[in-house]
């Protein structure tokens, strides 16, 4: 019977050591990298050295190493978007280190809209995005133009920033509202939204940005090792076109331009149909891909 045993266990090792050559196991995920004393977060420093803030910042650096598929979406896909709209923010006086809020709102996915109905990369809800001057119709949705929702968020967080004076309270009025945090720090006689309790994910949103920042700057200490030709290249633009008139079939325009109406769409998510109505006085600004 020993002999049988014995023989099942050997003949169990080799196939498991065939199959490593195969299908190696992943290794021991590392431990999360340790909570700092502080960060500095756009020429802010933010002390972590309480109880509280210790372990709100390790539960998020703990999110981070273990959300294995976000995190790793968030870093092939940081090439591609950090390249368009990194420029776009220094132009508009914005600390790129706002680049990370972003992140923690869409996963850097130009697509992406939450269950709330809030969308685009940096996930405006219809109504604040009209606020700010965004157009959505049932052709066109521009909280999807990366370049016009980042000039819109760009005055949304100097706005906070200039009223706050400081970036976490302006992060936590973004994800919060302006309204609801005035009043939660009015209420608890504070001025620092680190100091409130606020609901769940909006304590959470402050931490998670400062882990994300973290986490961008040095992957690796996260246990994330992705290489530069594993990241999404960023879009190669053949010539941008200017429509001031009605665009009656968008497959045909792209199919004249050289391209197919999904391609097209990749590179404007904006589109939200298979026509443009263009009214007089009015023009966009339509990408044709390479």
């Amino acid at each position: 019977m020993k002999k049988i045993v014995f023989a099942l266990a050997a003949a169990l090792l080799c196939l498991t050591v065939q199959a490593q050559q195969y299908f190696p196991f992943p290794p021991t995920h590392p431990r999360p990298p340790r909570v700092p004393e502080y960060v500095v977060f756009a020429g802010d420093t933010v002390y972590l050295n309480t109880p509280d803030r210790y372990e709100r910042m390790d539960r998020e650096l703990i999110a981070f190493t273990h959300s294995h598929t976000v995190s790793t979406l968030m870093l092939k896909r940081s090439k591609r978007i950090f390249s368009v709209v990194v420029p776009i923010m220094k132009a508009n006086g914005l600390p790129e280190d706002l680049k990370y809020l972003m992140a923690i709102e869409s996963v850097l996915d130009p697509k992406a809209v939450s269950s709330a109905k809030a969308s685009g990369l940096w996930q405006f809800m219809e109504a604040t995005a009209k606020d700010y001057g965004l157009e959505i119709t049932p052709e066109v949705d521009e909280r999807f133009n990366i370049y016009k929702e980042t000039v819109a968020a760009c005055r949304m967080l100097k706005s906070a920033r200039k009223k706050y004076g400081d970036w976490m309270t302006a992060a936590a009025s973004y994800n919060f509202g302006s309204g609801n945090v005035n009043k939660r720090l009015t209420a608890q006689h504070q001025s620092f939204a680190m100091n409130v309790t606020l609901p769940e994910e909006t304590s959470r949103y402050m931490f998670r940005l400062l882990a994300a920042k973290m986490f961008f700057e040095d992957p690796r200490a996260f246990g994330y090792d992705i290489g530069e030709n594993e990241m999404y290249p960023p879009l190669e633009v053949r010539n941008i076109i200017t429509v001031n008139s009605t665009v009656e079939d968008l497959v045909e325009f792209a199919e004249k331009h050289g391209t197919t109406f999904y391609r097209l769409r990749e590179a404007n998510p904006w589109l939200r149909d298979t026509k443009l109505t263009v009214k007089p006085g009015k023009s966009y600004e339509i990408i044709i891909p390479d």
